[in-house]
């Protein structure tokens, strides 16, 4: 959920003037999301396995598609849902059988 703000928070830098203080407020935003993500992921691998920890990580494009239909009112479409399930899916498939030798 916190990688996903990062997007959100670009986003919305992208609607102000290149360098303007909306522009760097946002940007600035983006970069301390991302540096609190960088320290809760480092603790994350620590707990689990890589795999899991990789697994569970798609979950970023189901809560950027909610970001952006309840931020920017951006519709969600069949297509959209059918996506964000197919990597979920496949990234499941992946990871099945991981213990296997």
């Amino acid at each position: 959920m916190v990688y996903s703000l990062s997007t959100v928070a670009a986003n919305m830098a992208s609607k102000h003037e290149f360098l303007s203080w909306g522009y760097i407020f946002f940007f600035g935003l983006e970069f301390v999301v991302l540096a609190i993500y960088a320290i809760l992921w480092q603790q994350i691998i620590k707990k689990f396995q890589l795999s899991v920890a990789y697994a569970n990580k798609s979950l970023t494009l189901l809560w950027s598609m909610l970001w952006n239909y309840i931020i920017f009112s951006q519709g969600i479409t069949p297509g959209k849902v059918a996506g964000v399930v197919l990597v979920m899916i496949g990234v499941m498939i992946m990871n099945i059988g991981g213990g296997e030798k």
